[in-house]
C-alpha cells in the first residue's frame, strides 16, 4: 500500500489554485479586449498578457506592432514636420512647427478660460441688476440681457458638435425608414435608387446656397429656438450625410436570410412586427456601418458649411483666422485641423461603441 504524501497533495492543490487564478485572469483580459478594441486601445491587451506571464516574446511582438510602430510613425511625422515647416514661406510667414502649434494650443486654452470668466462676471452683473429692480418693485426694468462677447475656442467646438449631431439625427430619421422601405419593396427601391445616385455626389458647397435661401424664406423670425446659421449648417449636413445610412440600411434589409422571411410568413407576422422583430435585428450591423459613415461625412461637411454659413463653430474659427492674417493665424488653423481630426476619431469610436452594444458578431 503506497503512502500518500500530504506535502505533495498540498503542492498539487496550490498548483491547481494558481492555474485557476491564471485562467480567470486571462478570461477577464479577453473580455476587456473587446472594449479595448472599441476604444482604440487594443495595445493594452498584449501588455496585460505579458504582465500575466503569457509568452512574453509573442506579446512583445504584438506590443511593438500595435503600439511601438504607431508611436514611431507619429514621432517620425513630427520630426519631418518640424524639419520641413520652416522652409515653406507663405504670405503670413513660415509654416509653424509642432512646438509653435502646441504653444498656440496652450494660448487658446488660457484665452478660453479668460473668456469664460468674463462671461460669468457679466451674467453675475445682469443677475444682480435684475435682483435690485425686483427688490425695488420695478419689474418692467427686469431684462434678460444676452452676452454678446466672442465665443471661446471650447464653445466653438461644442457648437460644431451640437450642429453635426442635429443634422446627423435628422438625416438618420429620414434615411433609416427610407432604407427599410427600399430593402423590403423592389418597387420602392426602383423609385428611390435614381434619386440616391443623383444627389449622393452633390457637394455641400452646392447645397449651401439653396439651403440658405430656403431657410431665409421659411424661418423669418430672429428670436427663434435656433439661429439661421445653425439651421443652414445642420440641414446641409443632413443633405450630404444621409446617403450612406440609406444605402447600407437598404442593403442590410434586402440581405436578410430568406428562411427568416419564410418563417415570418408562416407565423403571419404583421408589417410592424416583422420590421421590429425580424428586419431591424438582422440589418443592424449594416445600419450601424452606414451611421458611422454618415457621421464621418457629416463632420467633414460641417466645417465647409460653417465657413460659409458663419455658424460660430470650428469652420468659422478657421475662416476668421484665415481672414485675420496675423502671425499666429497659421498656428491656430493647424490647431483647429488637429482638433477636427481628433474629434472625428472620437465620434467614430462613440458610434463603434454603440454598434458593439447593440449588435453581435461571430465572436459575441
Amino acid at each position: 500500500m503506497t503512502a500518500i504524501d500530504p506535502q505533495a497533495l498540498d503542492a498539487e492543490a496550490t498548483r491547481k489554485a494558481r492555474e485557476d487564478r491564471r485562467a480567470k485572469l486571462f478570461t477577464r483580459i479577453n473580455k476587456a479586449d473587446a472594449w479595448f478594441q472599441v476604444l482604440g486601445l487594443s495595445w493594452m491587451t498584449p501588455i496585460l498578457k505579458a504582465l500575466a506571464g503569457d509568452n512574453p516574446k509573442a506579446q512583445a511582438r504584438e506590443i511593438w506592432k500595435l503600439l511601438g510602430v504607431p508611436v514611431l510613425a507619429i514621432v517620425g511625422f513630427l520630426m519631418l514636420w518640424g524639419t520641413l515647416a520652416p522652409k515653406v514661406q507663405t504670405s503670413l510667414g513660415a509654416i509653424p512647427g509642432p512646438s509653435a502649434v502646441w504653444q498656440e494650443a496652450v494660448n487658446l486654452h488660457h484665452d478660453a478660460i479668460a473668456k469664460g470668466e468674463k462671461k460669468a462676471a457679466f451674467l453675475e452683473r445682469v443677475e444682480a441688476r435684475n435682483e435690485r429692480y425686483i427688490a425695488a418693485g420695478e419689474l418692467d426694468k427686469v431684462k434678460d440681457i444676452p452676452y454678446t462677447g466672442s465665443p471661446s475656442y471650447y464653445e466653438q467646438i461644442w457648437t460644431s458638435i451640437k450642429t453635426v449631431f442635429f443634422g446627423f439625427l435628422i438625416g438618420s430619421a429620414i434615411a433609416i425608414p427610407l432604407g427599410i422601405l427600399a430593402g423590403l419593396s423592389p418597387y420602392a427601391n426602383a423609385a428611390i435608387n435614381p434619386l440616391v445616385q443623383i444627389f449622393k455626389p452633390v457637394s455641400p458647397l452646392a447645397w449651401l446656397p439653396i439651403v440658405t435661401m430656403v431657410v431665409s424664406a421659411l424661418y423669418t423670425t430672429n428670436d427663434g429656438l435656433f439661429a439661421k446659421s445653425f439651421l443652414v449648417s445642420a440641414i446641409t449636413v443632413t443633405l450630404c450625410s444621409l446617403w450612406p445610412t440609406l444605402i447600407n440600411t437598404s442593403l442590410g434589409v434586402a440581405s436578410i436570410d430568406k428562411d427568416l422571411v419564410s418563417v415570418s410568413k408562416v407565423l403571419k407576422m404583421g408589417t410592424w412586427q416583422k420590421i421590429t422583430k425580424l428586419v431591424l435585428p438582422s440589418a443592424l450591423p449594416l445600419i450601424f456601418t452606414g451611421l458611422r459613415l454618415s457621421l464621418g461625412v457629416g463632420w467633414m461637411v460641417l466645417i465647409a458649411a460653417e465657413m460659409l454659413a458663419q455658424n460660430p463653430g470650428l469652420g468659422k474659427f478657421v475662416w476668421d483666422e484665415f481672414q485675420n492674417g496675423s502671425s499666429q493665424s497659421l498656428a491656430k488653423i493647424i490647431v483647429a485641423v488637429l482638433t477636427i481630426g481628433i474629434i472625428g476619431f472620437l465620434l467614430d469610436r462613440v458610434m463603434y461603441a454603440l454598434q458593439s452594444l447593440f449588435t453581435f458578431t461571430n465572436n459575441r
